[in-house]
């Protein structure tokens, strides 16, 4: 698989701390939305990594197919 699986047609809200880096799931497999939890295997796609540049709330991509990675970019809105 090198296309990811949409999990959900909207961002994830995720509270995140500064200087934390975040595996985020690029595959669409991961069952602990929207980080990766290895699911990605064998599919030959790989997680993106986010690091926190502050303590604040970031919206995940739930799509899989942001054009800015792991942060929504509203390309969910043309699936």
């Amino acid at each position: 698989m090198s296309t990811p699986i949409i999990a959900k047609k909207s961002p994830y809200a995720v509270n995140v701390e500064a200087g934390k880096t975040y595996a985020w799931c690029a595959c669409g497999g991961s069952k602990a939305q929207p980080l990766c939890d290895g699911s990605h295997k064998g599919t030959g796609l790989a997680p993106t990594m986010f690091k926190a540049a502050a303590t604040e709330t970031v919206y995940f991509c739930g799509c899989k197919h942001s054009k800015t990675g792991a942060t929504c970019d509203g390309t969910h809105k043309t699936l």
